[in-house]
């Protein structure tokens, strides 16, 4: 009786086990049916998805600068309250080098290079460490910009939701987009700059795709800011009257911001350099870094924080500083940005460029009006956002971020036309002065900067290893020339690796090309050894070496072939013909799955 009740139960639960299992495994098969067919509407559901917490990161972020700076300003008229941005920048620097193992900085060339080489892999724990780390060091006072650390936890959601989703490397990088876009759009309530940036800067590439997917989660990012933080726009101003002179003086004003912004993305890269050079662990870099940005600022206030509020006094037209105190200000918060994160904080360099753009703008407003009293252009605000306009493109080559991030937090449509000139002018300078972008260039010194459909990007993805044609006949040093003629006469190979006997270490190689002025008189044919006629000088490549230097080596030597030697033994040859056909392949597969 007992062991028939025990049967009943067992089947009852086998059959429970039995039907969530079948009701899981419809579930899959509807998911890959109804996602997989065409995966537009999943990607614009996980956009919104990954929009949405982005967003929520951003206001967070946002709210907890505003808290942590008003609780510290009373501080600020104290003696010693140049140590806070020291204070902030140490904990913030021992945070990620120790709790987390992250470098300091801003983070965003970090995600383009996941993006353009791992597919937008990124580790979940960045979806917060830098937020922290920014909050400390901004709260603090810290010359930096919340923004590239919303961009870094934006896409560290969108790249763990893709692999919640288990999606390709393809929809992972959308996600990618989604979540940076989200971010820009909450922190800056800019929704179009926040597609735009993603897909400018992040992604390298407007394909349609994308495009969706990053403007819905853009909306969904902006949607959480509004419904948070009720606001329209971040600055608010009286209408600009904008005339033919304003458009004439933003030449000279985008010339004036491109020079200011090759100076600010110089002034970055090396004052880090120095820090990287100084024998003083990371910890004690930040302390310097943050007590330099303390005692600027005791007198010159503009350099703490991200600075927003000086940025609406400015555009808003109630900024009192005169025009020799401006322009000094103006590489006051050039130095203090360097030094906040070279020196060891966090944050990013979006606020500082609208610091200081905005800053320019307002001394070359100055200087138009001592130089030409009567010339009749716009307020000292239109040309403050010109210039913050002219510094976010110039110094990250981005003229369309430039553009629509200022329409957007300003709502400065009025100044759209000049905003374009300054803005097209002032990335394009820029770019001649200074190839690479502030984001770009420290991948491009390291040979990381892929962006898709490129050929380096393509190269970086093949496997040098499947290259390699090791079918290759070896032949021996000391040979005599007869024996060698008898193996070419049956071998369709160019080229014959030489080996030492015995050690099977490689010497050199013999070429077909070479040898036909011997091989046609067979008096030397017992008398010669192939270690007199090989040739020890021809360029080889290891394993170690990526494509683009193999085939860098080849065409620099004028060679179709080249060997591949490791450990001193000959590993096999790589062709260009082999390249070539293995670059088509893998193109034909790259584009197909877009």
């Amino acid at each position: 009786m007992k062991s028939s009740k025990k049967q009943i139960r067992y089947s009852r639960i086998n059959g429970a086990v039995t039907l969530n299992t079948t009701i899981k495994n419809g579930y899959k098969i509807l998911y890959h049916r109804f996602f997989h067919l065409d995966d537009r509407l999943l990607l614009i559901l996980a956009g919104s998805i990954v929009g949405i917490c982005s967003g929520l990161a951003a206001v967070a972020l946002r709210l907890s600068l505003e808290s942590v700076l008003e609780w510290l300003h009373p501080f600020r008229a104290y003696w010693w309250a140049f140590v806070l941005p020291a204070i902030g920048a140490l904990i913030s620097s021992v945070y990620l080098e120790k709790i987390v193992r992250e470098g300091a900085g801003h983070g965003v060339p970090e995600v383009i290079y996941s993006v353009s080489r791992y597919g937008g892999i990124l580790r979940f724990r960045s979806s917060y460490s830098r937020l922290i780390a920014s909050f400390l060091t901004i709260g603090s006072g810290g010359s930096a910009g919340p923004e590239a650390p919303v961009v870094m936890s934006g896409s560290a959601i969108g790249s763990n939701i893709a692999k919640v989703l288990d999606l390709n490397d393809r929809q992972r990088i959308t996600l990618v987009g989604c979540g940076t876009a989200g971010a820009i759009a909450s922190i800056f309530n800019a929704p179009i700059a926040g597609m735009v940036f993603a897909i400018e800067v992040i992604l390298g590439e407007w394909k349609f795709v994308n495009i969706i997917p990053i403007a819905i989660a853009a909306v969904a990012g902006a949607q959480v800011s509004q419904a948070i933080i009720p606001e329209q726009v971040i600055f608010n101003h009286l209408p600009f009257q904008v005339g033919f002179p304003d458009i004439m003086a933003s030449l000279c004003l985008a010339i004036f911001t491109a020079l200011i912004s090759v100076l600010f993305t110089k002034m970055l890269r090396q004052t880090g350099k120095i820090s990287k050079k100084s024998a003083l662990p990371l910890w004690a870099r930040a302390i310097v870094g943050g007590c330099t940005v303390g005692v600027i600022a005791m007198g010159m206030p503009v350099v703490l924080g991200e600075g927003y509020h000086f940025i609406q006094s400015m555009i808003s037209e109630t900024f009192s500083m005169g025009i020799i105190f401006a322009f000094v200000a103006v590489f006051a918060k050039i130095f203090a940005t360097a030094m906040t994160l070279g020196w060891g904080g966090s944050g990013g360099i979006f606020a500082p460029c609208l610091v200081i753009g905005s800053l320019t703008g307002i001394v070359f407003h100055k200087a138009l009006f001592l130089l030409f009293p009567e010339i009749g252009c716009a307020s000292e605000g239109a040309y403050a956002l010109l210039g913050m306009a002219g510094i976010i493109s110039g110094v990250m080559q981005a003229p369309l971020t430039g553009i629509f991030l200022i329409v957007e937090i300003t709502g400065g449509y009025e100044t759209i036309l000049p905003l374009i000139v300054v803005s097209s002018i002032s990335s394009t300078m820029s770019h001649y002065i200074e190839p690479a972008s502030f984001y770009f260039k420290e991948l491009i010194e390291r040979g990381q900067f892929l962006r898709p459909g490129t050929d380096a990007r393509i190269l970086s993805d093949l496997n040098i290893q499947e290259l390699i044609d090791t079918e290759f006949i070896k032949v021996s040093e000391n040979m005599v020339f007869r024996k060698f003629i008898e193996i070419i006469k049956t071998s369709e190979q160019h080229f014959f690796p030489v080996i030492e006997d015995g050690s099977n270490e490689y010497k050199g190689v013999v070429q077909i090309s070479s040898i036909r002025k011997l091989a046609l008189d067979p008096g030397v044919y017992d008398i010669v050894f192939l270690n007199q006629i090989m040739d020890t000088e021809v360029i080889t490549a290891s394993m170690e070496n990526d494509l683009q230097e193999v085939l860098d080596l080849m065409d620099i030597n004028q060679m179709d072939s080249i060997p591949i030697v490791e450990n001193d033994q000959f590993v096999g040859m790589i062709s260009k013909t082999m390249i070539l056909d293995l670059y088509r392949r893998e193109l034909i597969m790259q584009t197909s799955a877009q």
